[in-house]
C-alpha cells in the first residue's frame, strides 16, 4: 500500500516550482526517479437531488478510496494521461476544466508527483475490473470524508472552488 506521506495539495503547488512540461522522452519516472502520475477529481450533476456528486474509485490491491488517477505512460501529455485514467478506472468520458493542485507524497519509498484536474463526466458506464471494483458518486462532503488519504481531501475543495456558482452542493 502507498504510504500516507502526502503534502497538503494546498501548501504543494506554492512548495514546489511548477513541472516542466513533458518532453517526448519523458516516462512514468522523471531522471530525478519521481514517478509522474496524472488523474481528476471526476465529477457530475446530482441525478437525485440539487448540487453535484464527486466519483470515487475503489481500488482492491490497496482497499482504498481515491480519486482516479494513474501513472503516465512514455511521452504521454499529463492532462491526456488524466483523462485516459478516468476511462480506464471508471468506463466514463469526461470534459477537463481547471488544472488543481498537484499532490506530492512517497510510494514505496520513492517520491510521487500526481497532476490533477477537475473535470465533468460526460457519458460512460463503469465496468468493474481488478484495478477499480467499485465506484461511487457522493456528495462532496460525503466524498471527502470517504477518502482514504487526508491530504486527498483538499481537492474536493480545490474542485468546488473552480466550479461557477449554482454548480456546486447547494445552488
Amino acid at each position: 500500500m502507498d504510504p500516507a506521506q502526502h503534502q497538503d495539495p494546498a501548501t504543494a503547488a506554492s512548495a514546489a516550482p511548477a513541472s516542466p512540461a513533458p518532453t517526448p522522452a519523458s516516462a512514468s519516472a522523471s531522471a530525478d526517479g519521481t514517478v509522474r502520475a496524472a488523474g481528476c477529481v471526476l465529477w457530475r450533476r446530482s441525478p437525485r437531488s440539487p448540487g453535484l456528486e464527486i466519483c470515487l474509485v475503489h481500488r482492491p490491491k490497496y482497499d482504498d478510496w481515491s480519486h482516479p488517477k494513474g501513472k503516465l505512460e512514455r511521452g504521454e501529455d499529463p492532462l491526456a494521461g488524466a483523462l485516459r485514467e478516468v476511462a480506464e478506472e471508471t468506463g466514463y468520458a469526461a470534459a477537463p476544466g481547471a488544472e488543481l493542485p498537484t499532490v506530492r507524497y512517497l510510494s514505496d519509498g520513492r517520491p510521487k508527483e500526481v497532476r490533477y484536474w477537475a473535470a465533468a463526466a460526460t457519458t460512460g458506464a463503469f465496468a468493474p475490473s481488478d484495478e477499480v471494483d467499485r465506484i461511487l458518486w457522493l456528495a462532496p462532503d460525503e466524498a471527502r470524508a470517504r477518502l482514504t488519504r487526508p491530504l486527498d481531501r483538499p481537492l474536493v475543495d480545490a474542485l468546488l472552488a473552480t466550479l461557477p456558482p449554482g454548480t456546486g452542493p447547494c445552488p
